[in-house]
């Protein structure tokens, strides 16, 4: 009670010539001028709610949420072309024109697949295994009745066995050995001898090396497709890593000495001739699709090879 009574007397001093007890703040909001604003400014005081004291006008908000919305980027296309500094249509037109460079450039070095003589790398007439053996046993049989005939006749002539004897050895052995004679043999069997089926051999071998000689050129044909392999994928199996080295190296030609060797390559290439054909449809699709879409850059004729 005795600091109630010291604090009123202060309080009553102050009021009657002192200092304020409180520091003046800010001055009061204006009193609404209207009936209605007037009705609203005395409900907001009953209720104990506060009014703001800069109330902004209807057209302030409306404009400054048309400059707050303005700020804001319109979709998600702005926003990548402000960020990259090109428009999603440039950047989809750089990557065709890329990809259709690129494309052209793998069938620019490809072409030559489309150069393959299947018929030469393949080999039909190819001698095989039985022939060649049976070949190899009538050789035998052959060159084993002349030298019998050459003992016979050369018996003869030291006085070992009879005259007639040795004449009819002398005989026997010219007539082996005109049977042995290309022309002659012809006239009573139709079955290649042993050296021709060998000289057969040789020559197709000879003429498949030409071939791929011509195909690989001075790039090497199979170091070049290898670049399709998103095309076809049977193009990056192990077996064809020798012959990829060897066509990089531009030696594939003169190693090829034997028919597996040719068969293998005769092989890559028909696998490249595929992703060719896709490779070559991809491009086609390319071009048109740029035609559609007025890319003129895109769908440019490529020039003339120097």
């Amino acid at each position: 009670m005795a600091e109630n009574e010291n604090v009123r007397q202060r309080t009553i001093d102050t009021a009657r010539g002192g200092e304020p007890l409180l520091r003046r703040g800010r001055p009061a909001d204006p009193h609404p001028e209207t009936g209605d604003a007037g009705r609203v400014a005395g409900a907001a005081t009953a209720t104990g709610a506060e009014v703001p004291a800069n109330r902004p006008e209807r057209g302030a908000t409306a404009s400054a949420g048309r400059l707050e919305t303005d700020d804001i980027p319109a979709s998600d296309e702005s926003v990548k072309e402000s960020s990259t500094g090109e428009s999603p249509q440039n950047i989809e037109k750089t990557l065709a024109e890329s990809r259709q460079r690129k494309l052209r450039l793998m069938l620019r070095q490809c072409d030559r697949v489309l150069l393959l003589d299947f018929d030469l790398l393949a080999l039909p007439d190819w001698p095989d295994n039985y022939t060649l053996a049976a070949a190899r046993r009538n050789r035998d049989i052959w060159l084993f009745g002349a030298l019998l005939a050459a003992v016979v006749f050369l018996s003869g002539m030291t006085g070992f066995v009879p005259a007639w004897i040795a004449g009819g050895g002398f005989g026997a052995f010219v007539i082996i050995l005109l049977l042995g004679v290309p022309g002659v043999r012809r006239l009573y069997t139709s079955r290649p001898s042993y050296l021709d089926l060998v000289i057969r051999r040789q020559r197709m071998i000879r003429d498949a090396r030409k071939h791929i000689e011509h195909l690989e050129g001075k790039e090497g044909l199979v170091w070049q497709c290898a670049r399709m392999a998103e095309f076809n994928s049977a193009l990056k199996a192990t077996r064809f890593s020798e012959l990829l080295a060897l066509s990089e190296r531009r030696v594939l030609a003169r190693n090829l000495t034997r028919r597996e060797h040719i068969r293998l390559y005769l092989i890559y290439l028909l696998e490249a001739e595929k992703a060719y054909g896709r490779a070559q449809q991809a491009f086609f699709e390319g071009h048109q699709q740029a035609i559609d879409r007025g890319w003129s850059s895109v769908a440019a004729e490529p020039g003339d090879r120097a």
